[in-house]
């Protein structure tokens, strides 16, 4: 059960991650309680970690997209309500088409797709009653331009770019937004991995480097701030021009 101490909140799902760890200072700093979202004590003890100078100032909840229930346990919708929400999460699922596996596609996608949506009725139902919110998706470049393996990936990142945008269609006029940031190569978790073992890969962005994570953490600020709010319903790319155009 989250605490509710009236100030404005975040809910920051997938909190474990770099780039959620990243944004919650800055968020502390414009004075704003993030909550951070954990699956297991090891991603709760990283957040604590690097939050450590900022005791009380932020909380965490435990939440899996991939528990049916997790999202009645976590977030009770009468009590529990936030004023901005950024979707960092995302299961790691990749496969062929041809030779995925059934059972796994089926709960990557209930996981992936049916239990977000679940999330995003429950919280955007909070901020009706508020009469304001802001929803922000972290999305992938990789919806575009997708590798081989990364067919499922890219369709669970499209299927849920739809449900934010057409939640700030459908809610804009309550004072609800909603807008997509699809990321390029970032230098943080699964990415700053996958670069160091393929260095050439920023040959292919015009910006010829990856992005690093506080400039991706600044640029989420700017979407959650007032002056953004009329980036409503629709899709933003942070990727240094590598999906504006052909391999260079």
């Amino acid at each position: 059960m989250i605490k509710n101490k009236g100030e404005k909140r975040a809910l920051l799902l997938g909190g474990t991650c770099d780039l959620a760890l990243c944004l919650a200072p800055k968020l502390i700093k414009k004075k704003i309680m993030p909550i951070l979202t954990w699956r297991d004590s090891g991603g709760k003890a990283k957040i604590d970690s690097s939050l450590s100078d900022f005791p009380d100032l932020y909380e965490t909840v435990r939440f899996d997209l991939n528990d049916s229930s997790a999202c009645q346990t976590a977030f009770n919708q009468d009590t529990e309500i936030f004023a901005f929400l950024v979707d960092f999460a995302q299961g790691d699922y990749e496969s062929l088409i041809a030779g995925g596996d059934e059972d796994r596609i089926g709960a990557y996608f209930s996981e992936n797709v049916a239990a977000r949506a679940a999330l995003l009725k429950r919280i955007a139902r909070g901020m009706i009653r508020m009469k304001e919110g802001r929803l922000i998706f972290l999305s992938s470049s990789a919806v575009e331009r997708p590798a081989p393996g990364q067919g499922f990936y890219a369709a669970a990142k499209l299927a849920s770019e739809a449900m934010y945008r057409n939640c700030g269609l459908e809610l804009a006029s309550k004072g609800i937004t909603a807008a997509i940031l699809r990321l390029g190569y970032v230098r943080a978790g699964r990415g700053r991995i996958f670069l160091d073992a393929n260095p050439q890969t920023t040959d292919q962005i015009p910006l010829r480097r990856a992005l690093d994570k506080e400039e991706v953490a600044e640029a989420i600020l700017f979407l959650l701030s007032p002056g953004a709010a009329g980036i409503n319903a629709t899709t933003l790319t942070m990727d240094g021009g590598l999906s504006a155009g052909k391999k260079v």
